[in-house]
């Protein structure tokens, strides 16, 4: 018999609804294996599971009145435990950020997203493991340890969404809740082998999470397919009052039903082919873009100039806007304090001692290029380039459907590869970082692996509020092969 936590989220969604399974078998089932792999891999921060438990049985009193009244559905989500990444808050539930000093914090509201995802009857298993205030591509950077990587546990997950690809990876989750500032979602879906979804900027509210790059930021979602994915795009997307950057536009209502290409344009950039990428991944991308030219679509080299600009572009713009959102952490309003002899002493003990190196390292960048003397040579210069990198994608959507390139240069680096090297590992999200300069969405999904059977990951970007074309596309892809079927043996 399959275990209960093996199945996929529509898998798990049709025994519900059947009534082969209930919420609550799920749940448990999850919880269980949470039990017995949690000290191996380290996805959660916090669990929740009395609250998941009481979410399961009111999800299963909807489903029995459903099937008596004959009524219409309830969401897809409804009933499927799910883990949230701990930069979501969630309220009465511990949200630290991965960092010590928001230990101890409970949030007195919950993030949009994540309200609508309650609301749609999702189960919420816990907060997952990320690196401190989602700086960083590792999870290395979590002031509560590392979260290792399902397929080889000496390896990294990926970050910051490390433990929500790693939760979903490790089958103790159906879906989870990331956020991609510059890749976040991405890359640790590549590394992990699932599927991860980048929205639009503006596509789903930001209210709740707690911001890094506030002009960056976007709430994603990671699970094994397209398929599994698209009913949390659904019921997380869409405007919010709540928060000002987000779209009033309408969300479109996509079905998977169709795996035909024909007439699909696809760019694939030159500039993401650079020298020093390993051999296997590049090999693997342009095989997969060869099954979706099988499929019927038409894929030629596209340029986008300003690719090898985005890295210096990003690290001057996202610590500038971390430098400042991370200001409020003065030791007054919340989370712990040292206390000093006056308050200027008691900002400087908490701060130095409950920030991490990497959040100090950026908030003294930011500060930096924000700096008088500085803000035009820098940060005025990096937004004029950024500009020119929105215009790369602009253009290149004119003449092509979809861009599709790798996630990351390698596979899954070993745990301390390059904690030594920040350099070496900013140019981890070398691939991804232009989609949040642009705003535009993107999805990472498995197409194979190297020769040490770690997972290699392809990414498609779309024009902004274009997740539609990526979701068909990806799903035509696994409909047409198997790799997101592949499970790590733990």
């Amino acid at each position: 018999m399959t275990d209960l936590a093996d199945l996929t989220l529509l898998e798990a969604a049709t025994a519900l609804r059947s009534g082969d399974v209930s919420s609550r078998e799920l749940t448990q089932a999850c919880l269980e294996r949470i039990e017995a792999l949690e000290p191996k891999i380290h996805a959660f921060l916090s669990l929740t599971p009395d609250l998941a438990l009481k979410q399961a049985e009111d999800a299963d009193r909807r489903l029995s009145e459903w099937r008596k009244e004959s009524v219409d559905p309830p969401p897809l989500t409804w009933g499927i435990p799910m883990a949230i990444k701990d930069v979501l808050c969630i309220e009465g539930v511990p949200t630290t950020c991965g960092s010590r000093i928001l230990e101890g914090f409970r949030p007195p509201y919950t993030a949009t997203s994540v309200e609508r995802l309650i609301s749609s009857g999702a189960v919420v298993l816990g907060k997952t493991n990320t690196d401190e205030f989602a700086m960083g591509s590792s999870t290395e950077n979590s002031a509560y340890g590392p979260t290792l990587n399902p397929w080889d546990l000496t390896r990294v997950p990926g970050g910051s969404s490390g433990g929500s690809a790693a939760s979903v990876a490790a089958n103790v989750c159906y879906a989870a809740l990331g956020t991609d500032t510059g890749g976040s979602v991405r890359q640790p879906a590549s590394f992990c082998g699932v599927t991860g979804i980048k929205t639009s900027y503006g596509r789903v509210s930001r209210y709740g999470l707690i911001a890094y790059g506030s002009s960056l930021d976007t709430v994603g979602a990671l699970a094994h397919s397209a398929a599994d994915l698209l009913p949390i795009f659904h019921v997380i997307s869409g405007h919010d009052p709540l928060d000002s950057t987000s779209m009033p536009e309408p969300v479109p209502n996509i079905a998977l039903d169709d795996t035909d290409l024909t007439g699909l344009r696809i760019g694939v950039p030159k500039e993401y082919f650079i020298e020093g990428m390993q051999g296997e991944v590049e090999t693997a991308v342009q095989e997969a873009v060869r099954v979706l030219e099988s499929l019927g679509a038409v894929a030629r080299e596209i340029s986008l100039p300003h690719t090898d600009l985005a890295l210096p572009v990003y690290y001057i713009i996202a610590p500038a806007e971390a430098s400042a959102n991370l200001a409020r952490y003065d030791a007054v309003r919340y989370g712990p304090r040292i206390e000093a002899e006056d308050l200027r002493g008691q900002y400087f003990a908490t701060r130095g001692a409950l920030f991490g190196q990497e959040v100090k390292r950026r908030i003294m960048l930011g500060t930096y290029a924000l700096s008088a003397g500085y803000y035009d040579a820098y940060y005025g210069q990096a937004q004029k380039v950024r500009t020119l990198i929105k215009d790369d994608f602009e253009s290149a959507f004119k003449e092509v459907d979809l861009i599709a390139c790798p996630v990351a240069p390698t596979t899954a680096f070993r745990i301390g590869e390059h904690s030594e090297d920040p350099l070496s590992m900013y140019l981890e999200d070398v691939f991804t970082l232009p989609a949040n300069l642009a705003g535009v969405p993107g999805i990472a999904f498995p197409i194979g692996f190297d020769t040490d059977r770690l997972p290699i990951g392809m990414q498609l970007n779309a024009p902004h509020l274009g997740e539609a074309i990526l979701f068909k596309t990806t799903y035509a892809y696994q409909e047409a092969t198997s790799w997101h079927k592949e499970r790590p043996s733990l």
